[in-house]
């Protein structure tokens, strides 16, 4: 890709050296530069508008703001906020402002998050010129909108949706893309196509500060740990910004086709929500104390509970999109050339027509939270319970049963002990539920005695003598990094010589450098070569388990290192130049990043 800006001898070329801001309706990424380079609308899993991030063939398909003879640009979160600051400077000494965020507070006693983009720009010193170009593209790329002019906006339409862009700025300036001079702000607003009733300054200034004072209010209230607390926070902020608060869902990602490493063929959709995630995310807004957040996503998680249990269905689908409806049907866009010409970009996934059997532990183990969480306001009942002993059922059934596993393989099946141990996460956690919480005894027996049978079963097929560590599959050799949580999942004591042994056998085997890699084996793609970080958040966990804190928090601040100039982090990176890869930012990382802090921060009681 060329630079964009011609008064600039600099190539540019995409990179994860992105920002994200979003209102739980909407999200967009901006690059360093101050470019929209990623949206979707309606909503954050909709029609990417602004796709070069994953368009090689087309760069301008974003929203820009150049400035003429640009040498460098700085960047940075407006504190506690998911309000970004870029600064543009020219070799003139001139410096532009940008302001970008997604309205979001409280209004008329109801949270306020349109389907919108809020831009500011201001000249911070000179009389900088700049370029003003907004392309949004419709249909995975493939068509261009008709555009219409007003006396203060542009209309782009097209067969699905019309967007509008509202502005004090020129707007024949913006249409043409002529240069101007910067010698006061101006305002943007991008969004649905909607007429706005007032004053573009006075309303984007009131939008900024109402939007500010709601995430630094957000922030707050949340408990964070004593040390990283910058970290912490960004990455709690960003967790937040991969909700689709309507329905509660959260995404593993707000991308689609960021590639897991070049020319692998790795290249996924995670504009949805997984089951899998749902325990560790619970566990990290509980541990933030983000208790509204929290309960909107199990309230999502309910429903799917309330789907499976009338609908009968023999397979508990891994994978939902943020409304629970539609098709997840897998697709490439021919259009879009992608992430630095690393096709193909996909949308849909085909997952979610796989069998995995670590859904059913997942959910029960998320669904446990409403039955002993006080702060709740919708408490487990008797239903809840009897819906959630129908995943135990099935469970139960299917726990040395043959699936895709963990990583969604596409061309083999196996007996994952991963899917086996959550599968009997399930039966035990009903024991417990049935037991503590609802104190019905006969049904906690019952549950007890069917997870002590698969967890003898499990142990009979899942721990390799030979080899003296858990193994990936039953009866089998090789390694997997989701073995570290077998102490975490309560399978067995993080003291248990045979965990311990594991441990060891993984950050042998499967680490390079400070990453690790998932697996070691040829699949579908062919050999891996990527860390995927969550596992490196997994070791570390793994490792305080046992006993060796100094080193866990040694490899915990050298992976911090690995995040992007604002604290984000994709799903992967590259062992040997520590570049990010894979769609971001990645809920799961941040959620790893979380709960590792939060465990080995030192307490607030002890701290000073």
């Amino acid at each position: 890709m060329t630079a964009r800006n011609q008064n600039s001898d600099l190539d540019f070329q995409p990179t994860l050296d992105l920002g994200v801001i979003g209102n739980c309706a909407i999200s967009a990424l901006i690059d360093r530069r101050g470019a929209i380079v990623w949206s979707c609308f309606p909503r954050l899993d909709g029609d990417p508008v602004f796709s070069s991030l994953v368009d090689a063939d087309r760069p301008e398909s974003a929203f820009l703001i150049e400035i003429t003879d640009f040498v460098r640009a700085e960047q940075r979160y407006v504190e506690n906020t998911a309000i970004l600051e870029t600064l543009l400077f020219d070799r003139q000494g001139g410096v532009v402002e940008i302001i970008d965020f997604a309205p979001r507070f409280v209004r008329h006693e109801r949270s306020f998050r349109p389907p919108q983009i809020v831009r500011r720009i201001a000249p911070r010193h000179g009389r900088p010129r700049i370029r003003v170009s907004v392309t949004p593209r419709f249909g995975y790329g493939a068509a261009e909108p008709d555009q219409a002019r007003g006396s203060n906006h542009l209309r782009y339409v097209g067969a699905t949706q019309s967007l509008r862009l509202t502005t004090d700025a020129p707007v024949a300036y913006i249409a043409d893309g002529s240069p101007f001079a910067l010698d006061r702000p101006f305002s943007f607003f991008f969004g649905v196509d909607e007429a706005l009733l007032h004053d573009v300054d006075a309303t984007a200034r009131q939008f900024l500060e109402k939007t500010t004072r709601y995430w630094r209010d957000w922030t707050r209230s949340l408990s964070i740990p004593f040390e990283w607390q910058d970290a912490a926070i960004r990455a709690a902020i960003t967790l937040k910004l991969c909700s689709f608060e309507e329905t509660g869902a959260i995404v593993a990602a707000l991308t689609t086709s960021l590639p897991e490493a070049a020319g692998t063929g790795r290249n996924w959709d995670y504009r949805f929500c997984w089951l899998r995630d749902a325990a560790f995310v619970i566990q990290a807004l509980n541990r933030l104390g983000a208790t509204k957040t929290m309960e909107d996503y199990l309230g999502f998680i309910a429903n799917v509970v309330d789907d499976y249990a009338r609908d009968g269905s023999e397979h508990l689908p891994p994978l939902y999109a943020i409304t629970r409806a539609g098709s997840l049907e897998e697709h490439e866009a021919p259009a879009l050339a992608g992430y630095r010409g690393d096709g193909p970009v996909r949308y849909g996934n085909g997952a979610a027509g796989q069998v995995q059997n670590d859904g059913y532990g997942a959910v029960v183990l998320a669904a446990a939270q409403v039955f002993y969480d006080r702060r709740l306001i919708r408490p487990g009942n008797d239903l809840l319970f009897s819906q959630l002993e129908l995943l135990g059922e099935r469970a139960a059934a299917v726990f040395d049963k043959p699936d895709a596993g963990p990583w969604e393989l596409r061309g083999m099946s196996h007996v994952h002990t991963f899917s086996s141990v959550l599968c009997w996460a399930a039966c035990d956690r009903l024991a417990r539920i049935a037991g503590e919480c609802l104190k019905r005894e006969d049904r906690a027996r019952f549950w007890r005695e069917t997870a002590d049978r698969m967890r003898e079963t499990i142990l009979a097929h899942a721990w390799c003598p030979a080899k003296g560590y858990f193994v990936a599959s039953f009866d089998g050799e090789d390694l997997d990094a989701c073995l570290l949580l077998l102490a975490d999942l309560g399978f067995v004591d993080a003291s248990d010589p045979r965990f311990v042994a594991t441990v060891d056998a993984i950050n042998r085997q499967l680490r390079r450098g400070d990453l690790l890699l998932r697996y070691d084996k040829q699949d579908d793609f062919g050999q891996m070569t990527s860390g995927f970080l969550i596992c490196s958040f997994w070791l570390i966990d793994a490792l305080d388990a046992i006993g060796r804190r100094e080193e866990a928090r040694a490899l915990f601040t050298r992976i911090l290192a690995l995040r992007n100039h604002l604290g984000l982090l994709s799903e992967d990176a590259d062992p040997a130049t520590s570049a990010l890869w894979g769609n971001f930012p990645q809920t799961y990382s941040m959620v790893g990043l979380i709960n590792s802090a939060m465990r080995l921060s030192r307490s607030w009681e002890r701290a000073f």
